[in-house]
């Protein structure tokens, strides 16, 4: 018979408990609120590039915890942002960009 790996048969540790290889982390509590949604069809992006300006300009947003663009070339792509972000704020951000806005 195998003798027990002694390091598995501990209890594992999430970095919430401050492990000695993770930073303790700050999670959210059983009474914080999700962070707000929103969604916006893009029109005029064609690659990458486009896509990255877009989220570069909206994530330099106060209140925008994430921007994410799914790019459709010849479409409208998705924009899809986190956070607690002013949409006329995110609007500004988009055509600042270059590129226009559908609320979806």
């Amino acid at each position: 018979m195998r003798e027990s790996n002694k390091r598995l048969d501990l209890p594992l540790t999430t970095g919430s408990a401050g492990c000695g290889c993770c930073p303790p982390q700050d999670l959210p509590g059983p009474d914080a609120a999700p962070a707000a949604e929103a969604e916006y069809r893009l029109e005029g992006l064609t690659c990458g590039h486009c896509a990255a300006s877009v989220e570069k300009a909206v994530s330099a947003l106060d209140g925008v915890d994430d921007a994410a663009v799914e790019l459709i070339p010849g479409g409208l792509s998705r924009l899809r942002i986190s956070g607690s972000a002013d949409e006329a704020a995110v609007r500004e951000a988009i055509n600042s960009a270059g590129y226009s806005a559908h609320t979806s």
